[in-house]
């Protein structure tokens, strides 16, 4: 019997190579999509779950709280793990790292920069890494070890062994042996790394902070014991804290689980309000959107086509079928249907994935000897069967036999009306679809042409050492001659990030219930004029003897701190004193999308770690940047020259938006093709049905266009019902989505309108072509039967 299913499903298949050639293209592409994005959502949802104490690791985090906003802070003090580790027996680990940074690092010839992370002694008890070589129990006990992973040590070493070889770290002059080599960290990690190497605890440095309870650069994990009770594992945190540090009184502490690290990691004002999580639910929702699209089109085609096999209903019928019979029938071939498109969907997945995986920054692969993947591979061949096929089967099945034989069958009202339903339905998807990505593009845009407050182009950030600290004057004298070079500074950081936060300072007439979060930054002179920042007041420093206790503010710190004559006012920080000596145009170090914070620059040439540069007008940077890297190699000779443009870290903010933004683009596209296909598929059918009548019109003087628009009507309505619905839909949604953000878009009706337009040409011209090939026959020939 199913073997009898089969046969006559795939005899109809091949009797209608149109039906079955849009069915398979559609349900190809919806499947293709679908394996696609849920290839990068299981990424996504499975960040950091290979690690096997992944329920019981947390990070320690605090919001600090000061009146303009509430600050969530990663940064944690050096001896806070230690302690906590004596203190609750239900944390069985505590781990300090430092932030990712790079090392120069050189082995006989070869001279590389590396990532690395300082980590504290159980490490590798926490977090799970493969080990290639070595013993994670003694990998970093000693520490002169270092610990490398796969790739840099092949960039090292080449084929050599790298167990017991030293390696030298230029930036400090110190030997370190290779005591272990470790898998390279998975894409999805949080933690990306070329090298691991402990706190050097007898390094001077390193114990003063290990007494030093206010100084938070560190980031602090703990690893709890199964089902342990994190409240009041909170309530130790604060207690310890505050019991060290009892000046913390504005701070609160609070463990986040690594469940959370990546899909829930956006904090505003000391809340946890989402992150990549609503771009996970956004592209499952467009995935299952777009295999609805390809399923409407096979439940429309298929009914568009029940007039046709109406006489194949009633003869089985009248011979004995049943309604179960039948309905198999069909399931039969929207199963042959859609197990053809899934194994087209498989091949198109693995001659996409190199390019998907491009777009997306990620290395996502097809494993088909996994179990998820045959689980998957069942699940969306059941679902998209049932979807496809359930509607049709039903529906056909249900024919009456004895009005079908007489010839009184009429397929009805309902069936048009269901059938214009499914059009409307994708078409009202794909409007919002469309709409959704121009709106996110706009906000982009809108955000990117801000002001930043500091002039971009043409500006250069390149690594400082201990060596361009003491040549600095040289460096920048030979720079600025060359006539390549305008001006030449030096930071604590780069303009595009912030890496000091701090409670404003102290000065005469402060309220006293006024708190403020400030950001800060250490700088030389010619800073405003490197980096194109507008003075409002005051002046720049000079580098005179003066400037050691000078600062500037920016406007947002004027404002929050509400002076009305900041110049030659004293700020204190504690015993420290400063003047402030100008006042600068604020400038977007951090996000974009939010308001600037407060700042403060501090005249100290000493410990800054960036070299900025800025080009002199119409000097390409490929010209300059040779001679540029010759003057660092020369007063720098055992480091690489390493630099960024200003422009390019700035966009980097604008990573994950852009991604949707592409990424939404391209389904919103294929959505729209789908429709298209679709209508293009139902006009075709509706124009062999009326093929005669249209033949009687042309005979009765009916013109090409007359035909054109009779046949398209019906259609267009369609489209503009869609849109009608569509626009206030998208409308309400992205404005919630805008919401989200301090500076943001208008949304304009003319997107909408636009948008329209765009879906009502696209799917004219799907109808005109196969309304155009039956306006231009000759009725002689659609009529010559009658």
């Amino acid at each position: 019997m199913i073997r009898n299913y089969i046969k006559t499903a795939w005899r109809n298949l091949i009797r209608n190579k149109g039906f079955a050639m849009i069915n398979l293209m559609g349900l190809t592409i919806g499947m293709a999509c679908t394996m696609l994005i849920l290839l990068w959502i299981r990424d996504e949802i499975n960040y950091d779950k290979f690690h096997e104490h992944y329920d019981d690791i947390h990070t320690v985090i605090a919001n600090r709280d000061f009146k303009n906003r509430i600050f969530t802070d990663y940064n944690m003090v050096l001896p806070l793990a230690g302690a906590l580790e004596d203190t609750d027996p239900q944390i069985r680990h505590a781990v300090v790292t430092t932030q990712g940074y790079d090392l120069t690092l050189r082995y006989n010839d070869v001279v590389l920069q590396k990532s690395s992370y300082t980590v504290s002694e159980h490490f590798f008890d926490v977090f799970t890494w493969t080990f290639i070589k070595g013993n994670p129990a003694t990998a970093i006990a000693d520490p002169s070890s270092i610990v490398l992973t796969q790739a840099a040590t092949k960039a090292i070493f080449g084929d050599e062994d790298p167990i017991g070889k030293a390696i030298t770290v230029v930036e400090e002059n110190r030997e370190l042996t290779v005591t272990a080599v470790v898998a390279d960290p998975p894409g999805n990690s949080s933690f990306q790394f070329d090298l691991i190497r402990p706190f050097n605890y007898s390094d001077e440095d390193v114990r003063q902070m290990m007494n030093n309870w206010n100084g938070s650069s560190w980031r602090l994990y703990i690893q709890s014991v199964p089902g342990a009770d994190m409240q009041q594992i909170d309530k130790t945190i604060n207690a310890v804290k505050k019991q060290h540090d009892p000046h913390d009184a504005g701070s609160t502490y609070f463990t986040f689980p690594m469940s959370k690290w990546r899909l829930h990691s956006e904090f505003k004002d000391g809340k946890n309000v989402g992150g990549m999580v609503t771009y996970v639910r956004l592209f499952g929702i467009i995935s299952a959107i777009i295999l609805l699209i390809a399923c409407m089109n096979f439940m429309n085609l298929s009914t568009a086509r029940s007039e046709k096999r109406s006489k194949e209903v009633g003869i089985r019928k009248t011979l004995g079928s049943g309604k179960l019979s039948l309905a198999l029938q069909f399931f039969c071939e929207s199963t042959i249907l859609v197990l053809a498109a899934f194994l087209l969907a498989v091949m198109a997945v693995y001659v996409l994935l190199p390019a998907f995986n491009t777009l997306v920054g990620k290395d996502l692969s097809l494993d088909v000897g996994q179990p998820y993947f045959w689980i998957g591979t069942f699940a969306i061949v059941f679902l998209t069967g049932i979807m496809a096929g359930s509607y049709p089967a039903l529906y056909l099945s249900s024919f009456n036999p004895v009005k079908v034989l007489k010839g009184t069958f009429l397929a009805g009202s309902n069936a048009a009306m269901q059938r214009n339903f499914l059009v409307v339905v994708q078409f009202v998807i794909s409007i919002m679809l469309i709409s959704a990505t121009v709106i996110v593009y706009q906000q982009i845009q809108h955000v990117k042409n801000r002001d930043m407050g500091y002039e971009a182009d043409n500006l250069i950030m390149a690594t400082g050492t201990d060596n361009t600290d003491k040549n600095f004057a040289v460096i920048k004298q030979e720079l600025i001659e060359s006539r390549l070079v305008q001006a030449v500074t030096r930071s604590s950081s780069p303009i595009t990030q912030v890496w000091w936060k701090s409670g404003a300072p102290d000065w005469n007439g402060k309220p006293a219930d006024l708190s403020l979060i400030v950001s800060g930054i250490r700088a030389d002179v010619d800073f405003t004029k490197t980096m194109g920042i507008a003075l409002l007041q005051g002046h720049d420093f000079t580098g005179m003897p003066s400037d050691s206790a000078s600062i500037l503010l920016n406007r947002a710190a004027i404002e929050a701190m509400n002076l009305e004559n900041p110049i030659g006012m004293e700020m204190r920080f504690g015993e420290e004193k400063y003047e402030v000596i100008g006042v600068t145009e604020n400038i977007i170090m951090e996000s974009p999308y939010q308001p600037v914070d407060p700042m403060l620059t501090f005249y100290n040439p000493d410990n800054t770690g960036v070299i900025s540069l800025r080009l002199n007008e119409g000097v390409p940077p490929q010209q300059a940047l040779p001679f540029i890297e010759s003057v660092f190699k020369k007063y720098n000779p055992a480091y690489p020259f390493v630099y960024q443009f200003a422009d390019e870290e700035f966009d980097n903010k604008f990573l994950t938006e852009q991604l949707i933004s592409k990424v939404t683009n391209i389904f919103a596209g294929l959505a729209i093709f789908l429709c298209c296909i679709g209508l293009a598929g139902l006009a075709a059918f509706t124009i062999e049905k009326r093929f005669k009548e249209i033949g009687i019109r042309k005979v009765l003087g009916a013109t090409v266009q007359q035909v054109l628009f009779l046949i398209s009507r019906q259609f267009l309505k369609l489209v503009l019902l869609s849109f009608a619905i569509a626009a206030p839909i998208s409308w309400w949604l992205m404005h919630n989505w805008l919401t989200q953000y301090t500076y943001h878009i208008e949304i304009s009706v003319w997107v909408f309108v636009a948008v329209g337009l765009l879906v009502l040409l696209l799917a004219l011209a799907m109808v005109c072509l196969n309304t155009l090939r039956a306006a231009l026959t000759n009725p002689v020939n659609s009529l010559r039967d009658e």
